[in-house]
């Protein structure tokens, strides 16, 4: 039986995923969840998963429900204390969910101890990508896409030559550049100008000018 750990237990991937270990319960169990502040949903979660550890970054919610984590798991707080869980935890998977930069360190310290990466936090790889990738490398780690366009991708590379693949084309449905001027793309490009909204992540502007 695999055990996995969930950082961002009660986001959309999160609840997802559990709902996937739900239905193989004799293939998965869950060892760890780990929230921002969603501790009502967590406090569900626990009642019905029985995680050995639990991790609440949000201090402030984590002193509402204190009392109401049984004893025999362990709770961590803080941003030391999602690191801390993600380096205590005995697990094999690792389901990286949690939105934001506060995905990395965990993500991080799970990858330093081999362990296969199922990531949906894009920002992991959009802060530290060739640091990541090569830490994989390092300590035979595997990072799996498991959200959106990016698993869709390594589905259709699976199984193909990837020396004969020249190039990949992404449709765009929606995003920052919908229904902008051909003349505004071709600026964007030879002025590297990125704008990226993405759900509640956003990196407001990035221009450099190319020399």
């Amino acid at each position: 039986m695999k055990k996995v750990f969930i950082l961002g237990s009660t986001g959309s991937i999160g609840v997802n995923s559990l709902k996937v270990i739900e239905n193989l319960n004799d293939e998965f169990k869950v060892i760890g969840l780990t929230v921002n502040s969603n501790v009502d949903l967590l406090v569900e979660q626990i009642k019905k998963y029985n995680p050995e550890i639990v991790a609440i970054r949000d201090k402030s919610s984590a002193e509402k429900i204190k009392d109401l984590v049984p004893n025999d798991v362990k709770l961590f707080t803080g941003e030391k204390g999602l690191i801390e869980a993600a380096v205590s935890c005995d697990y094999d998977i690792f389901i990286g969910a949690m939105v934001g930069f506060a995905g990395l360190a965990p993500t991080i310290e799970a990858i330093k101890r081999g362990k296969r990466i199922a990531l949906a936090n894009k920002e992991t790889l959009v802060v530290a990508g060739e640091f990541v990738t090569n830490l994989c490398r390092e300590n035979q780690a595997e990072i799996l896409p498991v959200d959106s366009e990016h698993s869709a991708i390594y589905q259709c590379l699976v199984g193909e030559n990837l020396s004969e693949v020249e190039k990949l084309i992404l449709t765009a449905s929606g995003g920052p550049f919908l229904n902008k001027e051909k003349s505004f793309l071709i600026l964007q490009q030879s002025m590297k100008l990125s704008i990226i909204r993405t759900g509640k992540w956003e990196i407001k502007l990035l221009l450099t000018r190319q020399h």
